[in-house]
Order: structure tokens, then sequence, then C-alpha cells
């Protein structure tokens, strides 16, 4: 069910509020182009500057103008045990197919506290949950053999990996067993994440080229990396220049040169320097987008 390329779709923005029409209008282009989930309200999605009721309305936003087309896997991560469950328990009640809960960030819990912590999160729903270990930006990093662990928990579904560590696929289907469903962090590792044996991306550069992303997560998934290659040669200068400055600005950037929402971010980001600017323009050039 989770596999391909999913978005981590931005928040659009309008004079500081939520822009709901234009949610609607890229989510309506994501499917359109290929796009095979969409993951609302992650870091990308801006969930730290997003009040809760703000978070609760992007994820019930989305899943209904998704209608079913395709899963929704809600951002439902926190800190605190007790939001995290308020979110994973509103995902479920909003018709989302899944929900991504973060390692808990800043607060270093050791790996007995995580696996306290996705426990919480595995009772308080009928709703499978995709791990993300993103140790870069929680500082903690969940061990293949914790995840294993959780794994053996029948709503456990999944992880999204963003350690840029390709070995850990093969070490992760080692203690959570091959179908344990392997989702890449990382755009510009993707290739060799799914080599190793993963299954699709949740990915940030999809939302600028979700046709490019679907096409190429499509090569990969039947085995033909010699075209996935391809793409990665088209895909790899945009993976580079949206993370010049924090990914999700340079993605609304370049969704503002294709029409699709502004570029508008909410403080303590800023938007683009003039630099980073002409970079995301060049490596869009050279994708085709323009």
């Amino acid at each position: 069910m989770f596999k391909g390329s999913m978005p981590a779709l931005v928040t659009p923005f309008s004079n500081g509020e939520l822009d709901l029409d234009a949610l609607k209008r890229l989510v309506e282009w994501q499917i359109a182009e290929g796009s095979t989930g969409l993951v609302p309200v992650g870091t990308t999605g801006e969930s730290p500057t997003l009040t809760h009721d703000e978070h609760e309305l992007v994820i019930a936003e989305t899943v209904k103008a998704a209608a079913g087309r395709v899963p929704v896997i809600a951002g439902a991560g926190s800190n605190n045990t007790v939001e995290m469950i308020r979110f994973v328990e509103f995902a479920k009640k909003a018709g989302a197919d899944a929900a991504l809960v973060v390692t808990p960030y800043y607060n270093k819990p050791t790996q007995r506290g995580m696996v306290q912590h996705f426990t919480a999160a595995h009772d308080c729903a009928e709703l499978p949950i995709i791990i993300y270990n993103i140790p870069g930006r929680s500082i903690v990093d969940m061990t293949p053999a914790t995840m294993g662990e959780l794994a053996k928990l029948p709503r456990i579904a999944g992880v999204k990996d963003a350690t840029g560590d390709l070995a850990r696929v093969s070490q992760q289907r080692a203690s959570c067993g091959a179908d344990f469903v392997q989702l890449s962090g990382e755009d510009a590792t993707a290739l060799g994440f799914n080599a190793h044996g993963g299954v699709g991306c949740i990915s940030v550069t999809a939302n600028v080229a979700p046709k490019l992303c679907a096409e190429f997560q499509a090569a990969t998934l039947a085995g033909d990396y010699a075209l996935a290659l391809e793409y990665q040669d088209k895909l790899m200068p945009l993976h580079e220049a949206i993370f010049i400055e924090p990914g999700l600005a340079g993605a609304k950037y370049g969704l503002s040169k294709l029409g699709m929402c502004s570029e508008e971010v909410r403080s303590p980001l800023t938007t683009l320097e003039d630099s980073t600017k002409a970079a995301i323009d060049a490596a869009m050039r050279h994708a085709g987008l323009l």
C-alpha cells in the first residue's frame, strides 16, 4: 500500500494564514502527476510552526481532497507522547491511512524510551504507524534492533529512514523482516536505498517534480536501474539545490515558479537568498521543469 513516490507536502500560506485552496490544488496536481501517496504536516509541512488546530485541519483537508485515490500518511510526530497520541487519534478519525511518527527530538530518549513512545502510538488507534528515523534532526537514532522489537507489533508498518546510511536497509530487513515497509527519507540516496530493498521515498523534491520522481520510483520498483539512473541524473541538481537552505523553503520557491503556491514560510524560517533561487532555477531547467 505504501510505496513509490510520496511527497512530504508543503503547507501553503497566504498572508500568514493557511491557504487551503492552494493545498487542494497541490493534492490534485500531485495525484495527476503520478504520486502514489501524500504525507501532510511532516517537517516539510512546517508542523513545528502550525497550531494544533491548523495541523489537524491540514490533515482533514488533505484526506478529503485525496478522496481515497492515494493513501495519506498523516504527520503525527511530537517529543511529547501525549501530544503524539492526540495527533494519531485525530489522523484515524480524519480517515488517514497511516500516521508518520518521528523519533522524539530534543529530549533524547533512550532506546527503551523510544519503544515506550512508539508502543503508545501503536496502541492508541487502529492505524498503521510509520516510524520516522532522522538522527540529524532529532539527535536520537533508533537502532535496527529496536526497530525489530517494535516491528513485532502488528500496526508498526514501516520506516521513513533519513539516516543516509544505506546499510540500514539491509540491517532493518534482517531485524524487521522483508515485508516491513522501508521508505527513504532522503532524495539524493533513494536510488541506492531501493536497490538495497526499499520500496519508495517520502520526498521533498517530489513537491516540485512529482512526475519525474514518480517515474524514477516506478523504474526502481520495476528493477530498471539503468532508466532510474537517467532520472537520477536529471533530478540530482534539484535534490541538492532545494537543500542549500531548509528544504521546505526550497520546495515552496520551486512551486512558486510553477504557479502552484506562494513561497511564503513561517518564522524562524525565511524565504530564500537570491543565490539559492538562482541555483534552484538552474536545477529546474536541467530537469526540464522550466
